[in-house]
């Protein structure tokens, strides 16, 4: 039997880096995408051995997707609009909880060119994280980040599906190993 190769080797920095954080950690992530479309369980899964945490991607574009997929509640998307830190927060506590997971991700944005406005600009994201600790330890958690990208579709895309990672890794970080 060969050895792992290093999975820094296989994949852009911080997919590896978060990779052999959550390897490291025994966590498990799941990701629930809107603008990025699939991109960040893609991210994820060019790491050799991610099948050792990444558990699921699901893309829920739409608000009723969000609402019976991940139990984003109708109130939010009401009062906050699909594009907001609530929303953020329910997409990523749903996905972890669905997913049974330690972690849970969320992107949800406007990647444009149009449908921006003064109050949510083109390039506007927010990226949920929730965290399931250990039952009984009342050390679980959800928050969510503001973010605006510049750039084209593409850019934005890409720019939030990598600090995604980035603040996934971070929080893995502050929690510490299980």
């Amino acid at each position: 039997m060969g050895t792992r190769p290093d999975r820094r080797d296989m994949a852009d920095d911080i997919e590896a880096e978060l990779g052999e954080i959550l390897d490291a950690a025994t966590h498990t992530i799941a990701v629930a995408e809107s603008l990025t479309g699939g991109l960040v369980g893609s991210l994820l899964t060019d790491v050799p051995g991610s099948s050792d945490y990444f558990d699921r991607s699901l893309v829920t574009y739409s608000n009723d997707a969000k609402q019976s997929e991940l139990a984003v509640s109708r109130e939010s998307l009401d009062e906050h609009g699909a594009v907001s830190a609530p929303v953020a927060r329910e997409m990523a506590q749903g996905i972890r909880d669905v997913a049974r997971t330690t972690w849970g991700v969320s992107t949800t944005g406007i990647a444009g060119p149009t449908g921006g406005t003064e109050e949510k600009p083109v390039g506007l994201v927010f990226v949920g994280v929730a965290y399931a600790g250990e039952w009984g330890t009342e050390e679980s958690f959800t928050a969510a980040e503001r973010y605006v990208f510049d750039g084209d579709r593409r850019d934005v895309k890409e720019a939030s599906a990598k600090q995604v990672l980035r603040d996934v890794r971070d929080a893995v970080d502050d929690v510490g190993p299980s």
